[in-house]
């Protein structure tokens, strides 16, 4: 049974602008309310940079074989795609930030992608036909959703998944 305070905090997560399930109990105050953090205020993710160890081999398979349509180029080290309200861009190492690049073959990060169901395999398909082979096929995981797993030139792994 809800207590009084799961019923204002779900009130309260629903009432506030952009908030909806994110909210945790981490924003109720003492006597049950609902409160406003400046990082609350925090909705979606706007832009990803992925540092690119092969520039030229990522902005090819961003640009060419994902088809992300360009959205600008700042130079050499700097190029934009955008996908849906999202930007992706790519840089080179050292641009900004000094760090040196993970070794090679090592993970840096996955990112997903969300299409319809019946494209998922149609997408498998068309990155096949350009030579991009799957870490896993199309396959419809016990958590709900229908996935394909491959990797991009510096061996991120991409995934295309649909909830089933």
């Amino acid at each position: 049974m809800p207590t009084r305070r799961h019923l204002i905090w779900f009130a309260a997560a629903l009432a506030a602008p952009g908030a909806g399930l994110a909210a945790t109990t981490q924003n109720i105050d003492n006597k049950g309310n609902f409160t406003m953090t400046a990082l609350t205020h925090i909705r979606q993710i706007d832009y990803t940079v992925v540092f690119a160890r092969d520039m030229a081999a990522m902005r090819h398979f961003y640009g060419t074989v994902m088809e992300f349509p360009l959205n600008r180029v700042l130079g050499d080290d700097w190029i934009e795609y955008r996908i849906g309200a999202t930007t992706l861009a790519l840089t080179s190492y050292g641009m900004l930030f000094r760090d040196e690049p993970p070794a090679k073959g090592a993970l840096a990060l996955q990112m997903a992608f969300r299409v319809a169901p019946e494209v998922v395999a149609e997408c498998a398909a068309a990155l096949e036909a350009k030579g991009v082979r799957p870490v896993f096929p199309v396959t419809d995981q016990p958590w709900g959703h229908r996935t394909l797993f491959f990797r991009d030139p510096d061996g991120n792994v991409l995934e295309i998944f649909a909830e089933i």
